[in-house]
């Protein structure tokens, strides 16, 4: 057994305009990263439509295509830009992310990492936002449920904005659990405790700017931890954004880059548990190129690590 790394090469067709944070030289800040783990590499497949529309409604589909341009670039949002290359690297995201799962739960891999852009995990259902255009997290979980018919899974976002796009696509699902860590106060202002899901299968984990390594660990030994293991996932998927790190330009958890091995190795702890070691990781944010590479290192080494 060993760890599945999928790139998307499409990823670098994926332009926006200068100064924007969610810049190209991210793919290469990550590929930097994984230089040297030992990984089974395949590249993203473009994503069925039939898997988008797990998640998104077709009308919504159809927006995101039209308004894609021939050059330049068109906004879905104050933040959110489109390039010719956007939507062909958005779908192969999603790809990305069915195949790592469908490699997992074969028995292929115990773990894979996708390392792709755009970021997904603000997408709604009819919303592109905060720099995503699909679900792409939500879309594999409801791959794994509806596809390969698990019986429950969780979702786990230590990226340092609230993904409220997978809260979204996921509130009505009773056998997704989905558990986010997130600075608060702090785009996109959801992510409050009382946010619990139809089922009460969301638990949202707001932290205070500043509070550092300390208070996340406790945070998620005494509430996120305990709340998975009382799940029993079949499967455990990762919003895997390293934006609370401390030289992150967006925002002020101030992690360290040893706090995603940690917390990498305590999930795949859950994981060896309960699903036979079974973690699919998908990237979402970071924004300082240095600590971006550092931290993937950190996470996918130990996914690597745990995975033989």
């Amino acid at each position: 057994m060993t760890t599945l790394l999928i790139n998307s090469p499409q990823s670098e067709n994926h332009l926006t305009p200068p100064g924007h944070p969610e810049q190209v030289a991210r793919y290469a800040a990550v590929q930097a990263g994984l230089k040297g783990l030992d990984l089974l590499h395949r590249d993203a497949p473009l994503a069925e439509d039939a898997d988008i529309l797990r998640a998104h409604p077709a009308r919504y589909l159809a927006k995101v295509r039209a308004a894609s341009p021939v050059a330049g670039w068109a906004q879905l949002d104050g933040d959110t830009y489109l390039s010719p290359g956007s939507v062909a690297a958005a779908l192969h995201a999603v790809g990305g992310a069915c195949a790592a799962v469908d490699a997992v739960l074969s028995g292929e891999v115990s773990n894979a990492f996708l390392a792709a852009r755009p970021p997904g995990h603000h997408a709604e259902s009819e919303t592109a936002m905060g720099f995503c255009i699909f679900g792409t997290v939500s879309i594999a979980a409801l791959r794994a449920l509806n596809h390969h018919t698990l019986s429950r899974i969780a979702v786990v976002d230590f990226d340092v904005h609230h993904g409220n796009g997978t809260q979204d696509l996921l509130w009505n699902q009773p056998r997704a659990l989905f558990c986010s860590s997130h600075q608060m106060p702090l785009y996109p202002g959801t992510g409050s405790a009382s946010e619990i899901g139809a089922h009460g299968q969301i638990l949202n984990v707001p932290l205070s700017e500043h509070t550092g390594s300390g208070p996340m660990r406790e945070a998620y030994e005494s509430l996120i931890f305990p709340r998975i293991a009382a799940w029993k996932p079949d499967l455990i998927l990762i919003s895997a954004g390293f934006d609370a790190h401390q030289a992150d330009p967006l925002a002020g958890l101030d992690w360290q880059t040893e706090d995603y091995a940690w917390l990498t190795h305590r999930l795949c702890d859950l994981a060896d548990s309960h699903c036979a070691g079974r973690v699919v990781s998908c990237l979402e944010g970071g924004y300082d190129l240095p600590a971006l590479t550092a931290s993937v290192n950190a996470h996918v080494g130990v996914l690597q690590e745990r995975g033989r």
